[in-house]
């Protein structure tokens, strides 16, 4: 889905955990390895339990084949992380336990109507996906796609290597790689502390009180312009020394 955003750590930890119900598993495994392995939606679901599953386990590299990759022009082979192989394994196990075996040939998702022989839709991968993001209680905009976003960008931020994760997703053009990458914030607010030639001790040592007052003026005009109501913040805060903006919930009663 275009303008999908794409999960960090701690966002797919909630989306994980998020899952409930008989095909919770299976659900939880189509999440869990996309976002490990970087697949389309449509490639992930027309995987069967042989292209996972070999020898007894979980595969170490994932082939997605060209039969199944979009426009049918080159495979690509993917190394499973420990997270992608625990998800083909609990994945395998609720295959034993909802069909009493483990046929190679069976969609690894399969649809919840015939008996596994056909591998669940897009839309119905969609929904359940859309249901995991709102229960974990996520926003912006995410879809199938935030999948292979996530690992995109995860990747990239682990290797610095732009061309491996161009290979990875099966991108003709590094140009389509780039449009998967988004900042990553976190490291530009570390990258952003480390540029001071300032402690914030020797910040606030060489503030006047004049700044300090015009920090304040600056700020009430802030609050104005977003439609606060400055005068019972002022009351609320008249022991506070300098005025400092409300968090979130407090603000949310000024309004």
């Amino acid at each position: 889905m275009k303008g999908t955003r794409p999960l960090d750590n701690a966002e797919i930890r909630k989306v994980s955990a998020a899952f409930d119900g008989t095909f919770a598993v299976r659900n939880r495994s189509l999440f869990m390895l996309g976002v490990s392995v970087g697949g389309r939606i449509s490639e992930l679901i027309a995987l069967k339990v042989n292209d996972v599953w070999q020898n007894d386990k979980p595969v170490s590299d994932l082939l997605f084949d060209r039969n199944i990759v979009k426009g049918g022009e080159v495979s690509r082979a993917v190394p499973v992380n420990v997270d992608g192989r625990q998800a083909i394994e609990v994945l395998i196990a609720w295959h034993l336990e909802y069909y009493e075996n483990v046929h190679p040939t069976r969609p690894l998702f399969p649809s919840r109507n015939g008996q596994g022989r056909q591998a669940m839709t897009r839309k119905a991968a969609h929904d359940v996906l859309k249901d995991a993001f709102e229960t974990a209680g996520l926003n912006g905009k995410l879809g199938t796609h935030s999948l292979r976003k996530s690992y995109a960008q995860r990747l990239y931020e682990q290797t610095n290597d732009i061309y491996a994760v161009q290979e990875m997703l099966g991108h003709k053009k590094v140009v389509t790689t780039q449009q998967y990458l988004g900042v990553n914030y976190a490291s530009v607010r570390e990258a952003s502390e480390a540029m001071s030639v300032h402690s914030e001790g020797d910040i606030r040592a060489k503030t006047s009180p004049s700044v300090d007052n015009a920090l304040d003026d600056e700020l009430l005009i802030e609050l104005l312009r977003r439609g606060y109501d400055v005068a019972r913040l002022l009351e609320k805060n008249n022991t506070q020394q300098p005025f400092q903006l409300p968090d979130e919930e407090t603000a949310s009663n000024f309004v």
